[in-house]
């Protein structure tokens, strides 16, 4: 006999049995009721290295012809067409500017991608909103656009001066990491050798000053005695717009479960990101061994580095980075909803940010995916609503309302003397 699912569906009612879920069908409802609210693009990046800043002659509405097959380069994983596929409802592009900058060129350079993600946002006025605030987000989603905030990525951004943090949010940033990959003056990063450990007093006088601005705190690519001395301000919610469980894998940018749970207790949020060596223990213990050929390829060839090159390129030919899948990714959402709960989890993909994603999640048209594999692992339609958005959107309001009750408070100044 065939067993349609409407047929097993009455048999469920008839004993007293919930109807089989559809997981294609929860995850459809909840991306429809709920979008997804991704904290980290790197579009701007992609624009100033790939364009010098140039939006003449680009196509946004569809870059999957972007790439350079000869010259190794990989098309873009973001456009219009792609991100309504996706059903991307908001989205924090991130201005990620080098942390080998000086800070005098690290200022002028996040100038330069605030300006470019302005001009991008304002090119497609039917498809994207320059947002400020929670209120906008709603909004813009509600005249079927996609949201557009601003998230500055390293606190090298600042130049060390309370006063370009609050001009860079006057032009709309709404988030900053702390730091990147090396530390600042003011904070350690998670992937550096601590200096300060944690925050300088001067780093929790710019966390206080971020947050009676209402710009989010990130604590994505800071180091955990970083983590603790921000979470220790006692302010509003924090954000980890792209960082994994440290359980899972055990890569400095992620998070550990005592962590974890600071987090959850300020009411913050950890948005999952897509990258390999983040996502995929194997693929961290890969990045390791690439690191420790790349050094003795160097070594044995000294004075060549052409040929050096070649040598790491066949290695990497040989030995091909383990990507994971789906699966993946899920499994470091369920780890920090069972931890913190699922009022404390989203997605940040870090899409277009990274050379590579897990399998399955290759670009913006591919959160649905996500979804259907979370709702066949028993996740509820309420549960990724919140996972796609509403989480963020509470976040936010948290922030706003804080800096709204601050409104009055006098703006907190350096104290160092030119």
């Amino acid at each position: 006999m065939i067993k349609t699912p409407v047929l097993l569906g009455l048999a469920a009612m008839l004993i007293g049995a919930a109807p089989p879920r559809n997981p294609e069908a929860v995850a459809e409802a909840a991306l429809r009721a709920a979008p997804v609210f991704d904290g980290h693009n790197d579009v701007p990046e992609q624009l100033r290295e790939r364009r010098k800043d140039v939006l003449e002659g680009f196509d946004f509405r569809d870059t999957r012809g972007t790439g350079d097959a000869k010259a190794g380069v990989a098309a873009m994983m973001t456009d219009l067409t792609r991100m309504r596929a996706g059903k991307v409802g908001a989205q924090f592009w991130s201005v990620y500017v080098s942390a080998n900058l000086t800070e005098p060129q690290a200022v002028q350079a996040t100038l330069e991608q605030i300006d470019i993600t302005r001009r991008l946002i304002a090119k497609y006025p039917n498809d994207l909103t320059l947002c400020l605030d929670s209120v906008c987000v709603a909004s813009a989603q509600k005249a079927g656009r996609i949201a557009s905030l601003i998230g500055m990525e390293g606190g090298h951004s600042i130049g060390g001066s309370l006063s370009v943090l609050r001009q860079m949010h006057s032009l709309g940033a709404r988030y900053m990491t702390l730091t990147h990959f090396k530390n600042t003056a003011w904070a350690d990063s998670g992937t550096d050798a601590p200096t300060h450990g944690g925050l300088t007093a001067f780093g929790v006088k710019v966390v206080r000053e971020m947050q009676r601005l209402g710009i989010l705190v990130d604590l994505a690519h800071v180091s955990e005695a970083t983590m603790a001395d921000a979470l220790a301000t006692n302010g509003p919610p924090v954000i980890v717009s792209h960082s994994n469980a440290r359980a899972i894998n055990n890569h400095a940018r992620n998070i550990s479960d005592a962590t974890l749970k600071l987090i959850g207790a300020n009411g913050g949020i950890v948005m999952v990101n897509f990258y390999p060596p983040y996502v995929l223990e194997a693929a961290r213990v890969w990045g390791a061994a690439r690191e420790a050929e790349q050094v003795r390829f160097k070594a044995l060839h000294r004075g060549d580095p052409a040929a050096s090159e070649a040598a790491l390129a066949a290695w990497d030919k040989a030995n091909p980075m383990p990507r994971g899948s789906v699966k993946d990714v899920a499994d470091h959402i369920d780890h920090i909803a069972k931890v913190i709960g699922v009022d404390h989890v989203g997605l940040g993909g870090d899409l277009d940010g990274v050379d590579a994603t897990v399998a399955g999640l290759e670009d913006v048209s591919t959160y649905p995916v996500l979804f259907i594999e979370l709702a066949a692992r028993g996740w509820s339609q309420a549960d990724l609503e919140k996972l796609s958005s509403r989480n963020m959107l509470r976040v936010m309001k948290a922030a706003e309302a804080f800096a709204a009750a601050h409104k009055n408070d006098p703006a907190l100044e350096n104290e160092t003397s030119f």
